[in-house]
Order: C-alpha cells, then sequence, then structure tokens
C-alpha cells in the first residue's frame, strides 16, 4: 500500500493473475492494512453503487467518532476517486487529491475516518464498491459540495456532473466550517490512536 498525500488515504496496487480463463486477485488484504494502519478494517457494511457517466457523488464524511472508514474500489468501468482533508487544524486542511480506480488496474483506496470522499463515474454502467468500518447512519452523516470553488477539484473536463439532490444542496466548506460540521484534526488523532494507528 502505498501512502498519499492527505495523512489517512492509502492507494493499494493489487497483483492481478490472468490467463485465458480470466484473471484473480485479492482486493483487500487485512493483514496488510495492519501493517500500515496499526489495525484492520472494521467491517460493518459493504455498499455497492452503478451510475452513468457523470454522475458524481460526494464530498460525503461522517461525525468523528466514530466517523467511518472506507476501502474502494471500481469492478466495472472506471471512476476519478478524490479523498479531502475536511480536518480542521490538519496541516493539509481543504486539500484535495484524486486517483483513477478502474476494472484494469483493480486499485484500491483507503479513505480514514474524517476525510471526504467523492467519486465521478468516467463511463456508463460503472460498478464500485466499498467497506465500510461503521454502519450508515444518517444524523452523522454530512457532505460538502463537490463543485465548491474553494476546494478546486478538478474533475474531468468534458464530461457534464450530474449530482444527487443531496448533493447538490450541500454546503460549501466554509458554510460546513462555521456550522460546526467538519471534524477537527484532534479528534481525528485521538480516535486513530485509540484504533491503535501510530500517529
Amino acid at each position: 500500500m502505498d501512502p498519499l498525500g492527505i495523512k489517512g488515504t492509502y492507494l493499494f496496487n493489487p497483483r492481478v493473475h490472468g490467463d485465458q480463463r480470466g484473471s484473480f486477485h485479492e482486493w483487500f488484504r487485512d493483514d496488510r492494512l495492519r501493517e500500515h494502519l496499526g489495525h484492520g478494517l472494521n467491517l460493518a457494511q459493504a455498499n455497492c453503487s452503478v451510475s452513468a457517466r457523470g454522475v458524481l457523488r460526494g464530498v460525503h464524511f461522517a461525525d468523528v467518532p466514530p466517523g467511518q472508514a472506507k476501502y474502494v474500489t471500481c469492478l466495472r468501468g472506471a471512476i476519478l476517486d478524490v479523498v479531502v482533508d475536511l480536518r480542521v487544524g490538519s496541516p493539509t486542511f481543504a486539500q484535495w487529491e484524486g486517483v483513477r480506480l478502474d476494472e484494469e488496474s483493480r486499485a484500491c483506496l483507503y479513505v480514514a475516518e474524517g476525510v471526504g470522499h467523492a467519486f465521478m463515474a468516467l463511463s456508463d454502467d460503472t460498478m464500485v464498491v466499498y467497506l465500510c468500518s461503521e454502519p450508515y447512519a444518517p444524523g452523522r452523516e454530512h457532505g460538502v459540495h463537490p463543485l465548491d470553488p474553494e476546494l478546486g477539484i478538478e474533475w474531468p473536463a468534458g464530461i457534464e456532473p450530474a449530482l444527487s439532490a443531496k448533493d447538490a444542496q450541500a454546503p460549501t466548506l466554509e458554510e460546513a466550517h462555521d456550522a460546526g460540521l467538519l471534524p477537527t484534526y484532534q479528534d481525528c488523532l485521538d480516535h486513530y490512536t485509540k484504533l491503535g494507528h501510530p500517529r
């Protein structure tokens, strides 16, 4: 697993074994995750979404603690997967990083609690699956508008973004900050320590 520029995010490129029959790969290994995080992923929920080209989901995050860590991969098609540091006080606060996940590379992305997550489908009938450390809890779930100019996420040119009504009405980063919705970096660090993650 390779760390990205935002603390708590990792990219995993599995070895894909292929022959005339098809392919096989291990897309999740708890022991390898533990090597990097100091703890495993508490598997509480598994999600699957199918999206048309241009569908943009996120930027989503949950209250910390307990937050919701995610382990994401794209089984069919391709996505631009984006992580956003929403942790107030973090050295990389308000910064984002994007990686392509697709059916060829079979790459996977780990997103720690408190880090915002979003993705855009780059092809029709794109299927994304992700494992979650906590179940969905509407009262703890929040979003930041993915097209907020302050974030400045560079979504692919030439693709018209299609947002859900909920995501289209999400607050800007400044509005979410002023409303006290964003997690603090210190709360996240304390939570990571309780999980066993080295600081």
